[in-house]
């Protein structure tokens, strides 16, 4: 079949390359513009445009896909399949009526649960035990159309933000190819979502990772891992001579010690913050302006921590 793949991020760059592999023709992908990333404003390529930079399939990047010249543009590429996985853009409906057979969306949550733009955090924060990739039919809703298929995978003790969307990456092809043979056959199932079974994970900001120290302390150690590697977890030290600098957390565990929500437990090799319920020890950090280490490293070589530091009363608010 003729597919026109619809994605930005780097979790639909193996589905990609597997299409591209597969006895289907990709005919275009279509993707962001290219945008100033980093400290230095760089120019970027998004990933899925760099992962056509050797192939002869064309990139369409325009910067608003409900304009009508790029509905037009997509449509003279008469896809059989238009195949979407983290593209960042409300689809209109002259795309959505544009392949023959059928437009699908590749979601990184099992639906209904977790429709919105930052699944994989959201299900790590909340302790969810699963989580999976989902075929549905592309409709005008917020992740609301009809299921073809999911596809389950356990999510692990220490699984984080990074390491989880690398598993469901690998985890897409699979399901896309099984998809498309579904769809070929005219054997695709239909299930429509349960919308009172329906959850939300709206996009994430930098300010999303600051850490509230009033919530339990196994909900602050599962969004460290969430947010890890963005937004970032993050708290703020705070002294009388050097004022506040941001602290960010790449890794801690709950430990079975109490004290008032950001107050500084203990010293030593341990850096350990009190929370709404246990506390939590640090395991590697990072400081403003530094490198990132273990948590026993900065406080040997910041010891002003242990004797005038407090975490910021600002973190403690809900």
């Amino acid at each position: 079949m003729r597919i026109l793949f619809v994605g930005t991020g780097a979790i639909g760059v193996p589905t990609l390359r597997a299409l591209m592999n597969s006895r289907h023709e990709v005919v275009a992908a279509v993707t962001q513009p290219d945008k100033p990333v980093g400290r230095n404003q760089r120019i970027e390529a998004p990933p899925i445009k760099q992962a056509l930079a050797n192939s002869s399939i064309p990139v369409f990047q325009p910067a608003r896909i409900k304009d009508p010249a790029a509905i037009d543009h997509i449509d003279r590429y008469r896809p059989d399949v238009v195949v979407v996985m983290a593209y960042g853009q409300i689809l209109p409906r002259g795309v959505l009526e544009a392949p023959q057979v059928a437009c699908i969306n590749l979601h990184a949550s099992l639906l209904p649960k977790w429709r919105g733009a930052a699944p994989i955090q959201a299900a790590i924060a909340a302790g969810d035990l699963r989580t999976g990739i989902t075929v549905m039919y592309v409709d005008e809703g917020l992740d609301t159309g009809d299921i073809l298929l999911r596809e389950i995978i356990e999510i692990l003790p220490d699984d984080t933000g990074g390491s989880l969307h690398d598993r469901l990456a690998q985890l897409a092809p699979s399901a896309l190819l099984e998809a498309l043979e579904s769809l070929e056959t005219q054997e695709a199932p239909r299930i429509p979502q349960n919308s009172t079974e329906a959850s939300y994970a709206p996009k994430l900001h930098r300010e999303s990772g600051r850490t509230n120290w009033s919530e339990p302390a196994n909900v602050i150690e599962r969004k460290i891992r969430a947010y890890n590697p963005w937004p970032g977890a993050f708290t703020e030290l705070k002294t009388g001579s050097i004022g506040s600098r941001k602290l960010k957390i790449y890794k801690a565990v709950v430990v079975d010690q109490h004290g008032q929500p950001g107050e500084i437990l203990t010293s030593d090799n341990n850096l350990v913050i009190a929370t709404g319920t246990q506390a939590i020890s640090l395991i590697e950090v990072q400081l403003e302006g530094r490198k990132r280490m273990s948590a026993a490293d900065f406080i040997r070589g910041n010891q002003w921590i242990t004797k005038v530091a407090q975490v910021s009363p600002s973190t403690t608010k809900a």
